[in-house]
């Protein structure tokens, strides 16, 4: 490998509650190694070395010197340098940055893994060279991120993109009914009503019955009014909550990823439904698949080692 293949790589870790993963990446995006490994649960120094091991033992096999980028749940915030907003509560109040520049003695590009997914799609995926994308994670929790003209758009405050944290739209009789309250204190937050949570919330409501957002779509599918019932609630409440941000942002694409993305008929039915809400005589944003599903993450994380400018406003 000689010295310019070498200033091309780049290494994108995803650290996620329970797993850490790591890919490289050469200068056409081709994975060239890739390597997963448990986090270390609720001990921050662990998380720390296991990182920094990870990218100094790939450096090792590949005889180089990457770029290095994070993808982490929650953010950096501006007013402190220090960690907000993770659901992996041993990062919050800790200077996450700091440390893990310290270990590799580099900068190290952070951003959170909703702008990282939508990064991933934006420059190589299903919305690659599309002017501005909208990035949804629809899962155990529900994220967003920006992307104009291949840049992420963090914000001032670093928040771009948590639409999870807004009120439910327009909300009917039914919503008014089921509004529940939201890990961060507020009542009927959009991510109460979207998470798979949400949706098994729903279908517990109509039925008594526990089920996963997979079983709830195979129910439908056997023909279950109560499933079919539940799962049409779901693509009401993104609907309305998605023209919200469209009437705001316009996007060109809104991205879906996370495990709830995986139900095809969200494609079709809740374009259908958000025309009803969206401040227009037509709407032309498109509602599509990630192209690299669970991998777009740390695929974005990879991309921030690029000369791509992270936007603070």
């Amino acid at each position: 490998m000689n010295s310019s293949d070498k200033e091309q790589v780049r290494i994108g870790i995803d650290l996620g509650g329970t797993k850490i993963e790591m890919i490289a990446l050469d200068s056409t995006g081709t994975i060239i190694k890739q390597q997963r490994i448990p986090t270390p649960v609720g001990d921050y120094l662990a998380t720390i070395r296991a990182i920094s091991e990870l990218v100094i033992n790939v450096e090792k096999d590949l005889d180089s010197t990457a770029s290095v980028g994070i993808g982490m749940p929650g953010t950096i915030s501006p007013a402190s340098g220090k960690v907000k907003n993770s659901n992996s509560v041993c990062l919050n109040g800790q200077f996450f940055q700091q440390d893990i520049e310290s270990a590799l003695s580099r900068c190290v590009k952070i951003e959170n893994d909703a702008n990282c997914f939508t990064l991933s799609e934006a420059t190589d995926g299903a919305a690659a060279g599309v002017k501005i994308v909208f990035g949804v994670i629809l899962g155990t929790g529900v994220g967003g991120g920006l992307v104009i003209n291949g840049a992420v758009i963090t914000g001032l405050n670093a928040i771009s993109g948590e639409w999870g944290h807004n009120p439910l739209p327009w909300p009917d009789e039914n919503d008014h009914e089921e509004a529940t309250v939201c890990y961060c204190g507020k009542k009927s937050c959009i991510e109460t009503w979207l998470s798979g949570e949400g949706l098994s919330r729903s279908y517990q409501l109509l039925s008594a019955q526990d089920q996963s957002p997979p079983e709830i779509v195979k129910l439908t599918e056997r023909g279950s009014e109560l499933a079919r019932q539940a799962l049409g609630s779901y693509f009401r409440r993104l609907a309305k909550s998605l023209a919200s941000v469209i009437n705001i942002l316009d996007p060109d694409i809104i991205v879906l990823g996370g495990g709830l993305s995986n139900i095809k008929q969200i494609y079709s039915s809740v374009p259908e439904l958000w025309n009803d809400y969206v401040f227009s005589d037509r709407v032309d944003t498109q509602l599509i698949a990630a192209k690299y599903g669970d991998a777009s993450g740390v695929r974005g994380a990879a991309w921030l080692g690029t000369d791509m400018k992270i936007h603070n406003h």
